[in-house]
This record gives structure tokens, sequence and C-alpha cells, in this order.
């Protein structure tokens, strides 16, 4: 199943999964709320989807994240339970690594941006070797100098490889990207967390990252420990959540291990889906 906006063909594909800890999560939400809508396991952990965006039109083959990767420990295994399946799920719909002409990295934590380098006979290099990269330079600044908060979220070899090849891209603030596909700036989660906008003037799809990584997240108080700006999340929840509704906008959700994709509306007790789909 796949949508169509404008000249593009969009679709999603399963890029793999980790495990990740409930409370940091779902922060402040106590787990006897989150636990109902997603059953942890004997440590905790529940799961995080890791899919990607495929945008294909107008001579593009266009990626949004690329997943967690393969470059992990043995430690970093046990931790997270990775899966990575982005790169066998491509070939299966008969796209290789040179064919793709873009990746879109809406920020640079591990679980995003893994997949956007790989080791090649004991060289870090770029997966995609024919595609520009995108980044906010706010994100690329501030991943290359995290805080002890949240330094963990950044691996370097993930990223600072695609500058070396001059792959990398650094955006400064919203823009167009490529015809129809823009990029919207949130600060909350990381400095510089860019949504993805692909929009023809009447059907809209937001990429919407770890703005809103899980659908439970509607609800306003649910914001992430992982979030270094919480009350502006806050805010950024409040307006752009208001303009999906109002708008009608199509959003992309990349972490929920049920839903896909979904439209939403306002009602007395919140932001809730009116409908939910598979791209």
């Amino acid at each position: 199943m796949s949508m169509r906006i404008g000249d593009y063909t969009i679709s999603s594909v399963y890029a793999g999964s980790l495990w990740l800890d409930g409370g940091a999560i779902f922060g402040v939400v106590p787990k006897v709320l989150w636990e109902k809508l997603y059953e942890p396991d004997a440590r905790n952990r529940i799961k995080c989807i890791t899919r990607c965006l495929l945008v294909r039109g107008n001579g593009k083959t266009i990626l949004i994240d690329t997943g967690c990767g393969n470059k992990w420990s043995e430690k970093e295994k046990n931790i997270y339970s990775f899966e990575y399946t982005l790169l066998d799920n491509l070939e299966g719909i008969g796209i290789q690594p040179q064919d793709v002409t873009d990746v879109i990295l809406t920020h640079l934590h591990f679980d995003h941006t893994g997949g956007a380098t790989e080791n090649k006979d004991g060289k870090i290099v770029p997966t995609f070797p024919r595609a520009t990269y995108y980044v906010q330079r706010k994100q690329w600044e501030w991943a290359c100098h995290p805080s002890e908060k949240d330094r963990a979220s950044f691996r370097q070899q993930d990223f600072v490889p695609l500058m070396e090849y001059r792959q990398l891209t650094l955006l400064d603030d919203e823009m167009e990207i490529i015809k129809n596909i823009s990029v919207v700036l949130t600060m909350g989660h990381t400095f510089g967390q860019q949504l993805v906008k692909i929009s023809d003037g009447s059907t809209t799809l937001l990429h919407c990252a770890d703005f809103l990584p899980y659908v439970a997240q509607l609800s306003l108080p649910y914001i992430m420990a992982y979030d270094l700006l919480p009350l502006e999340t806050l805010k950024e929840k409040k307006s752009i959540l208001q303009k999906a509704a109002d708008e009608q906008w199509n959003l992309f959700i990349e972490h929920d291990p049920t839903v896909e994709a979904m439209t939403i509306q306002r009602t007395e007790k919140g932001f809730t889906p009116s409908r939910k789909f598979s791209l």
C-alpha cells in the first residue's frame, strides 16, 4: 500500500526495531497508565519500531531516516535487542543503495541515523554512496558536541563520515528541500529536529519523527524523558497537532508498533486518531 502526493509515490519501509525503557519513553506518566497501552517486557522495555519513509518521483528516490544500522557491540545488542532490516527490505522492492538519491535525516539520534553509514571492509562509509544527505545545522553542531544528558543518543560514526565524504548538506531553518518536500523545525526533543512535510497543496503528509513517536503521545502530558526541552515539546505539540487536525494532515508515525499513519481530530478529551492506516 502507498500514497500519492503530487508527483510522488510514498510508502513505508520497515527498518527494524529496538527495545527502550518505557519510563524513558513516557516521562512523568506513571507506568500504571502507559503499560495498558504498550506492554513492557521483564526489563521494563517496550518495543520501538524503526520505519523509514520512501518517496519516489520527479527522478528522485528519497529516504527519510535510516533506522539503527548494524554497527553495534554485543553489550549494546544486549541492552537494546536491535533488529535491522532496512537494506534487505529495500532490496526486496528492487532498490539498491546506489539508487537512493537523497536521504533526509530528521535528527542524528542513533535509531534514526545508524543506518546512514556502514562498516565496509573495516572502514565506516556512507551506506548510500550517491545520495545527498540533509540535516539541520543546529542538530549537526549539537550532535558533534552533545551534553552529558544526551551524549549516549549520538554516535559520531553514524554521521561524521557523511561530512568527510562530502555527502552532507546542512540546512538552516525551515525550507523546501526538493519540490513539494519541506521541513518543519522543532526544538523540544533535540535542537534542530526537522519534521518532513510532503504537500501538493491539497494533500499533506508529515513525518513526525520523535515529535510524535507513539500514538499515545497525542496526549499532551506524554512527553519523553529524552526530550531536552519538555515545555517546548508541549508548546510544539499544541501548535502542530492543532494545525494537523484543522487541515487533515496525514501523520507518519515512526516508532509505534501498531500504527504507521493516521489523521487526527480534536475532541473534548484532546487529540485522538480519526483514521489509522498503512503506507
